[in-house]
């Protein structure tokens, strides 16, 4: 995860911290419909003005989303101004430290078991195909963000080691650089890697390679090391490059 969107995801869930602020959010998100002020601040038991206050600085942080709305029903003249509703944003907060991106290993391995069964492929063939277009979209995504090498350490450097390093880094993997190799000090599928060790750490190196494929780096190669409190995967600057296939 970038810098920027861990700082901006820390900053939102941290505005759950002042207790009133939480008590407040959990109450607009145990409702079926969208609450006015005066509805939270009577359920919670804070002032109108509190309650006016937090539920506008869990919308800043995009927690809350806001509606206007007659209460009464009534429309026309006479009907009375809208009031100010809010309800839980679609937004999605998830931080993990160290980072953990169980969500694309399910992702993966849900698309790969749904190509299993409709193309009759065996499953470790689906998964590996599948976490390498993943890796695929990674790199693109990437390079569309940041076309001059990615991280601030590595702008300037357009080693094949380096931009591979920096989109691994992007998603968590934590890449320890020395000159020839990297190893990634993070796995993002930790503890499914621990309970399903060959099919999560093969569709890791597969994912990798996918992220070579799509950054186009063929001094690049990637290979399962596995090694205590490291990823299983490590990069090395490969001395000649691959051919075609």
């Amino acid at each position: 995860m970038p810098d920027d969107e861990l700082a901006d995801q820390v900053t939102s869930i941290g505005a759950l911290a002042e207790p009133a602020r939480r008590a407040l959010y959990l109450h607009v998100c145990s409702q079926p419909d969208a609450v006015s002020r005066e509805q939270a601040a009577t359920a919670v038991g804070v002032p109108l003005h509190s309650a006016k206050f937090h539920l506008d600085r869990l919308v800043e942080e995009d927690l809350l989303d806001v509606e206007f709305r007659r209460l009464s029903g009534k429309t026309g003249p006479g009907a009375g101004r809208p009031s100010k509703l809010y309800r839980r944003s679609f937004r999605q907060l998830s931080v993990s430290l160290p980072e953990r991106h169980y969500d694309v290993a399910g992702e993966v391995l849900a698309s790969a078991i749904d190509r299993s069964m409709r193309d009759r492929l065996p499953v470790a063939k689906a998964v590996r195909e599948t976490a390498r277009a993943q890796g695929r979209r990674f790199a693109a995504a990437f390079e569309a963000r940041y076309p001059h090498g990615g991280t601030s350490e590595s702008i300037g450097d357009e080693s094949g080691l380096a931009r591979t390093a920096g989109v691994l880094a992007h998603h968590g993997y934590e890449p320890l650089t020395t000159h020839d190799e990297v190893r990634l000090g993070n796995c993002p599928f930790d503890r499914l890697a621990t309970e399903h060790t060959d099919l999560v750490c093969n569709m890791n190196l597969a994912l990798i390679d996918g992220v070579i494929d799509g950054l186009d780096v063929p001094t690049v190669a990637a290979e399962l090391a596995p090694e205590p409190g490291l990823c299983c995967v490590k990069l090395t600057r490969r001395r000649t490059s691959r051919s075609g296939g």
